[in-house]
């Protein structure tokens, strides 16, 4: 049996790696291939195109990088091809794999959609396109199944693979020896995300806002994760312009997050990651002004963090656009050691957030269904033929 994925950003490649080592430990004679980074390398995907050098955000940036996109487009579909996949697992990055996906339809070859587009936001329209596409959905949150279900897709809510994945690998004692972390310091987790548009939006008033939070609170130091395939140097010239001590780390990221006071971390993946080891935070959104005007016409949400989109209320603060300055995060911060029951209140919403992920072993569950639907299709594919 063939398999070929489709992930395009760090996000989709801890999801891919997850997966296939899944579907490996199913079925060890099946032969995975696809688009996606070094996580699912190492854990057994045969790599045709690497995520990394195609992972942007943005309407500017996506204009700015067509040619690449589609010229990679064209390269997939001639690696599907050639190899003859049994089934097409998508795992999120829409509006690239979904064009992928149609090719796929147009060979004759099942699509699996893996993270469906968040149809429940913005779009609403597209549940009915995919379900038109798509042979099976998986999805990782709740919210997400009415839309689809409602579309006609044959969608299944399985838990979510971070339940499993997000595990410490220290004891908090452990953990502060190895980061070096002096007693009575309180580490603070400065996370501004995976890509070079995001931390260039959001790394400066993080870091502003670290400034406030050391006057004021002289035992607070300051932690931050350096993203696999960011220059550091990229972070290392924008902290350079503030007044503040930055520790950085390249590894063992959930056991520096469970030593953390609390952290300031952009929107995504990173604040549920966050949720699940009981560390709270301020989150962060901000784009370009174009992608903001667009952004605002299409989405529809209350809430864009989601321990806040679970729960249906703000467990914890949200600052948007031009909200996100450094005075406004030092505002909002500074409430995790300020304010007395402040910080136990948000962890205690988190834990409700983390609650609704559902049972562990969402990852062998989401496999069993790809390996049956790649079986149960691929039969199909013959009897017609």
């Amino acid at each position: 049996m063939k398999i070929m994925f489709s992930a395009g950003e760090p996000s989709g490649d801890v999801h891919g790696e997850s997966l296939a080592r899944a579907v490996l430990e199913k079925c060890p004679e099946a032969e995975l291939i696809g688009f996606g980074g070094p996580k699912m390398a190492a854990a057994g995907v045969r790599i045709c195109s690497d995520m990394r050098e195609y992972s942007i955000m943005g309407v500017w940036e996506v204009i700015k990088n067509l040619r690449r996109i589609f010229a990679l487009l064209d390269k997939l579909e001639a690696f599907m091809k050639a190899e003859r996949p049994d089934i097409l697992v998508l795992i999120d990055y829409p509006d690239f794999n979904w064009r992928l996906a149609k090719k796929a339809k147009a060979m004759g070859i099942p699509v699996f959609s893996y993270i469906p587009p968040s149809a429940w936001a913005w779009r609403k329209g597209r549940a009915k396109k995919c379900a038109a596409i798509a042979d099976e959905f998986a999805a990782i949150f709740p919210f997400e199944l009415p839309v689809y279900e409602a579309a006609g897709a044959n969608i299944s809510f399985n838990g979510n693979p971070l339940v499993d994945t997000v595990k410490p690998s220290m004891t908090k004692a452990e953990a502060r020896e190895y980061f070096g972390v002096a007693e009575g310091k309180n580490p603070v987790i400065l996370l501004p995300g995976s890509r070079k548009q995001e931390i260039n939006m959001l790394l400066p008033a993080m870091l502003s806002a670290a400034e406030l939070l050391k006057q004021e609170n002289d035992s607070l130091e300051f932690y931050l994760p350096v993203a696999p395939g960011i220059d550091k140097g990229l972070i290392t010239d924008i902290a350079s312009q503030y007044k503040v001590n930055i520790h950085y780390t390249e590894d063992k990221n959930y056991d520096l997050m469970i030593i953390g006071e609390f952290a300031i971390a952009a929107s995504g993946t990173v604040v549920m990651e966050a949720a699940l080891l009981g560390l709270p935070c301020v989150c962060l959104y901000k784009m370009a002004a174009l992608n903001y005007a667009i952004g605002k016409l299409l989405v529809d949400i209350e809430f864009f963090t989601l321990p806040n989109i679970l729960v249906g209320r703000q467990v914890q603060r949200e600052l948007l656009q031009d909200e996100v300055t450094g005075e406004r995060i030092f505002d909002e911060a500074r409430k995790y050691y300020a304010e007395e029951g402040f910080r136990d209140k948000v962890l205690d919403g988190l834990k409700e957030a983390v609650s609704k992920l559902g049972k562990p072993g969402a990852a062998v569950r989401v496999a069993e269904k790809i390996l049956a639907a790649a079986e149960r299709y691929g039969k199909s594919r013959l009897e017609v033929s």
